[in-house]
């Protein structure tokens, strides 16, 4: 294992790791975690982690894995980015020091939580040193220097640079470039990779959501919120061994390309979902508009077969399945995927279309849900509440604070239920904890992630660079903190639906064996029935 700078702050050695009992939860937690690390499974190790220290938020020794695993995890992406491997090319040792000094003044304005400059010079210095043990690390910017004195150097950094001040972040910034040079001399290290390093494990290891964006990364970010991105059009979910298509987007590549929700990538070029990470194999599909990409599909009746899909830009429907599930009473339904851009529209759209075919209530399924902008959660919410709060932000900067208000105009006042499940995260919560908290509607299904954070992109001016950093937290009407204890329903169901079953159209359909729509159809059949005139659009 790794032994990392400062090591009693930061790591825990593979040695003391397996010399604890194993009889508690959290000691079985650390030893499977331990053998996906030795496996080198770091996205697993990750979940791993992640899960164990929801339950053990006071266990050091999970948190200290999961950093490591963060760490290990992320250089072995980095370094399969061609745009970020192009940036390592053209930025000078003196315009990484500038990109670094830019994040940390950004860290110190507008991150959630007090900035500790010690604890990120410590994470600096552990991401480093992480990245001398990846074979990707090294075969890119150190392939022919020796590893007895990469392992030497790597062992004693941390001593190098115990003494130096980490007060402010003027003295990161000194500090970075003093292990630059040490790097430069020893070893022959790059200077730009070396403060590369000290940037992106200060940056990765503060929160699960705040990460430095490489130029693709950027790109692809303001794409998503645009609605748009470049790829094959489907919508993924990563399995141990496998890309699972979950809905492939209407003439999209993938869907001209003959390929259905329910089937399964396995290869991606050259990479095998068994022998690489599947977010890895998911990273891989993407790539410049036009190009073409290697693919093995496995399609539901277990047959496989080799494809080459273009990647074009593709427009992403934040609605889908517009339809009545009970058609006798006007249950309408639709599926809200994210919320961007469009959205608001979107959904408006999908309101007129179910009013002008007589509907008399309806159900909102933001299942498996991630996210995504704050703003249109909250105008989505408007829709369907007339007054009082629909969500409140706070954070360190007095400027993140804010109050969301409902506003009378352009009402909905039909009957509604909202499916959650613990995919629907971020956005999606403060929609369902508005509707939740407001008693506007029935909530059904499963407690909701608990991702409770608001994020902000800043692009950097020192290099084509961006930050997606945690300015705030926010809290539902009632004041209820979103994060770690997400939306709790008011009838919990247990999915019972098969995931990515697809209908006629390439859909995901979920009425059938889905408990969870049957219960809220049945819910909204005992809610009193109204008239299609009472069931108007607009509120008077």
């Amino acid at each position: 294992m790794v032994r990392l700078s400062r090591a009693q702050s930061v790591t825990a050695s593979s040695n003391e790791a397996n010399a604890v009992s194993v009889q508690s939860l959290d000691e079985k937690a650390l030893n499977q975690g331990l053998e996906l690390e030795q496996a080198q499974l770091w996205s697993d190790a990750i979940r791993h982690y992640e899960a164990a220290f929801r339950r053990s938020p006071e266990s050091t020794k999970l948190y200290q894995r999961l950093i490591i695993s963060r760490l290990h995890f992320d250089v072995a992406r980095r370094y399969q980015d061609d745009s970020y491997l192009g940036s390592l090319q053209r930025l000078s040792t003196s315009q990484a020091l500038d990109l670094y000094s830019e994040i940390l003044s950004n860290l110190q304005t507008h991150y959630v939580d007090q900035v500790d400059w010690d604890r990120l010079m410590i994470h600096g210095t552990a991401a480093l040193e992480v990245a001398l043990t990846e074979q990707k690390f090294l075969k890119t910017v150190l392939p022919t220097t020796d590893s007895g004195k990469i392992e030497n150097f790597r062992q004693n950094i941390h001593h190098r640079v115990r003494s130096r001040s980490t007060k402010t972040r003027f003295d990161l910034r000194a500090n970075a470039a003093y292990v630059a040079e040490l790097a430069a001399s020893d070893l022959g290290l790059s200077g730009t990779a070396t403060v590369m390093e000290f940037l992106c494990g200060a940056v990765s290891t503060l929160d699960p959501y705040t990460r430095l964006l490489s130029p693709s990364q950027l790109d692809e970010m303001f794409s998503n919120i645009e609605g748009n991105f470049v790829g094959l059009g489907v919508e993924l979910k990563t399995e141990p061994q496998f890309l699972q298509i979950l809905s492939v987007i209407p003439g999209g590549p993938a869907e001209q390309a003959g390929i259905t929700a329910g089937e399964r990538i396995v290869r991606v070029e050259d990479a095998h979902t068994t022998e690489v990470s599947t977010e890895f194999a998911a990273d891989l599909l993407r790539g410049v508009e036009g190009s073409y990409v290697s693919i093995t599909i496995v399609g539901i009746d277990g047959s496989s077969r080799e494809m080459r899909v273009q990647r074009r830009r593709v427009d992403v429907p934040c609605v889908e399945n517009i339809h009545f599930v009970d058609v006798e009473n006007r249950v309408g339904y639709f599926r809200l995927t994210n919320f961007q851009k469009t959205t608001t529209r979107d959904v408006e759209n999908a309101l007129w279309k179910l009013h002008r075919e007589g509907m008399r209530s309806l159900i909102i399924d933001v299942r498996g849900n991630p996210g995504g902008l704050l703003s249109a959660a909250v105008e989505v919410a408007d829709r369907f509440l007339s007054d009082g709060r629909i969500v409140t932000t706070r954070g360190r900067n007095t400027r993140e604070n804010a109050d969301y208000n409902a506003h009378r105009t352009n009402t909905w006042n039909l009957p509604i239920a909202v499916l959650i499940d613990r995919d629907s995260a971020s956005a999606s919560e403060i929609f369902a904890g508005a509707i939740a908290d407001q008693k506007r509607g029935a909530i059904i299904g499963e407690t909701s992630f608990g991702k409770g954070s608001v994020q902000g992109i800043f692009r950097m001016q020192a290099a084509k660079f961006g930050l997606c950093l945690t300015t705030a937290k926010f809290y539902s009407p009632s004041g209820k903190a979103i994060s770690q204890n997400g939306v709790t329903p008011d009838l919990e169901v247990s999915p019972t639906y098969i995931a990515a079953r697809p209908n006629p159209l390439g859909q995901i359909t979920r009425d059938i064996e889905d408990a969870t729509l049957q219960h809220a159809i049945a819910e909204l059949a005992g809610e009193k029935r109204i008239s299609r005139d009472q069931a108007t659009a607009y509120a008077k």
